[in-house]
């Protein structure tokens, strides 16, 4: 008999990491080709998740569900790890970036679960030690010595990611919580926008993923996250977002019509083990234990 509960879990948590990875990749486009300034794509992407996440919570109705409106800090977080995620882009490469990133949600959202009281199983352990090698097997090749600044600001980048996906997890309603977090950010993002208005550099192009980064992939993508955390513990939502990479290397594939390679197989089988290991392995201990 299926489960619907983790049926719905992971159908919402894999349309989350397809965002995700979606997201990573409209980022390179706009900010690796220079379509589009740092300051220009973060003003846009919160923008338009606020304004598309708006419209999307008046039709739906606020009066559904619990009434919930974010907070003032969750909405400095997200654009906190908005910002730095732009910037660090100018100058850390793509497998660098992911590498520091990834590392960095990873740490902290395991350290602060572990400073709440939450103790991970054996199995727990190795299986964030084999996704993480997974993940690392796969972006290897592209990986440089980064500067100073792009290490920093993509470090505070991923712990404001962690931070936020964490507050996630206590969401009575995600779509409310993340509309108001998006608007939350507008005061932030019109201060950046004044500060920065003599470096602007954009095109038609870097708009155009920029509001499909905030609209879509952001907005709706992060919804959906939090509608999923309902579901994970912080240990399984910190190890599957190391699939993202992954994913995004296989859209390459599909979309790009980019090469299947071998280094993309294995590390896909490893990542996925890893992840299966930290969602499984601990029930089937506890199971075990109690017959």
């Amino acid at each position: 008999m299926i489960n619907m509960s983790l049926l719905k879990t992971s159908l919402l948590t894999g349309s989350a990491l397809i965002a995700f990875a979606a997201n990573s990749v409209l980022c390179r486009l706009a900010l690796g080709n220079g379509a589009i300034d740092a300051s220009s794509f973060t003003v846009i992407r919160l923008l338009s998740g606020a304004i598309a996440l708006f419209i999307i919570l008046s039709i739906r109705g606020s009066n559904k569900g619990v009434s919930s409106k974010g907070s003032w800090t969750a909405g400095f977080i997200l654009f906190l790890y908005a910002i730095t995620f732009s910037y660090a882009y100018l100058s850390v490469d793509t497998g660098t970036g992911a590498l520091i990133l990834f590392g960095a949600v990873q740490i902290t959202m395991i350290l602060l679960s572990l400073i709440s009281g939450t103790r991970l199983h054996i199995s727990e352990w190795a299986g964030v030690i084999v996704a993480f090698t997974g993940f690392i097997y796969l972006i290897l090749p592209s990986i440089t010595t980064p500067s100073v600044n792009g290490f920093i600001l993509m470090t505070v980048s991923g712990i404001s990611w962690g931070i936020y996906t964490l507050k996630g997890r206590s969401s009575k309603n995600p779509l409310m919580d993340t509309t108001y977090n998006f608007l939350r950010t507008i005061p932030f993002v019109t201060l950046l926008a004044f500060v920065t208005q003599q470096n602007l550099n954009y095109s038609s192009e870097g708009i155009m993923l920029a509001l499909l980064s905030g609209a879509i992939t952001s907005g709706v993508g992060y919804t959906i996250w939090y509608i999923a955390l309902a579901g994970l513990s912080s240990t399984q939502a910190a190890v599957i977002q190391l699939s993202v990479p992954v994913i995004a290397a296989i859209g390459g594939v599909i979309f790009v019509s980019e090469i299947i390679t071998t280094r993309l197989i294995i590390s896909a089988a490893i990542v996925i083990g890893g992840i299966l290991m930290v969602i499984s392995g601990k029930y089937y201990f506890t199971l075990s234990k109690s017959k």
